[in-house]
C-alpha cells in the first residue's frame, strides 16, 4: 500500500503519531534536545492522554522558540522542520490532524531530498508517497520506508505501535543527525 492510501486510512493517533514521527526525524535541523518531544510521544502511547495534546505541542514550541535553526542544517531543510512544528494542531481532530500529518510527510521526504548528496533536480516527492518508487536518492527512500513502517505499526498495534514507531524515529533522527553533521563539516 502507498504512504498516501496509509495516510488516508489512519485514525487520529495514527496520524498525529505519523506526524510527530516527521518531526521528531528532523529535529537535528532544529537544533533541539533528543528529548523535547517525548512529553507529546508519551501522550501517544498506550495509557496516554490524548486530550493533553495541545497543551503538549505549545509547550514543545515554547521551548524550541529560543532555539535557532543548526547552522549546518540549509535554510530551506530548516524552514521545513520549523514549519512542521508551527503548523502541529492544538486539536487531534481527524481532518486537521490529517492535513498536518500529510503535510509534515511531504516536508520531511523533502528535507531528505535536499540534504541527500545524491538527489537530482527532481523538486516532487509526490510519485515516491503513490507507490513509484523507482530512482530515488537513498536517503529519501530511507524516509519513506520509515513513513510507511510507523503508519503500518499504528494501524497494526493501535497506541502499543507507538513505542515502536518512536525507535523508528530515534533510528531516522540518528541518520539525519550524521548527515547534517557531515555537510557542516564540508563547509569548514
Amino acid at each position: 500500500m502507498s504512504l498516501v492510501e496509509l495516510i488516508a486510512q489512519a485514525d487520529e493517533r495514527g496520524l498525529a503519531t505519523s506526524g510527530l514521527a516527521c518531526l521528531d526525524r528532523c529535529l537535528p535541523l532544529l537544533a533541539g534536545d533528543d528529548e523535547v518531544l517525548r512529553p507529546l510521544w508519551a501522550g501517544l502511547a498506550d495509557d496516554g492522554d490524548i486530550g493533553d495534546w495541545g497543551m503538549r505541542i505549545a509547550q514543545v514550541r515554547d521551548k524550541l522558540a529560543g532555539v535557532g535553526p543548526a547552522e549546518s542544517a540549509g535554510d530551506e531543510a530548516a524552514l521545513l522542520a520549523s514549519r512542521m512544528l508551527a503548523a502541529a494542531p492544538a486539536d487531534l481532530s481527524a481532518a486537521e490532524v490529517r492535513v498536518w500529518a500529510d503535510a509534515c510527510s511531504v516536508a520531511s521526504l523533502q528535507i531528505h531530498r535536499l540534504l541527500d548528496p545524491s538527489a537530482g533536480r527532481a523538486s516532487s516527492v509526490d510519485a515516491p508517497r503513490e507507490g513509484r518508487t523507482e530512482g530515488m536518492p537513498p536517503l529519501v527512500a530511507a524516509e519513506l520506508r520509515r513513513q510507511i513502517t510507523v503508519l503500518e505499526l499504528l494501524a497494526e498495534h493501535g497506541a502499543g505501535g507507538v513505542r515502536r514507531a518512536l525507535e523508528v524515529s530515534t533510528d531516522g533522527r540518528r541518520v539525519l543527525r550524521a548527515v547534517v553533521s557531515r555537510r557542516s563539516r564540508k563547509k569548514r
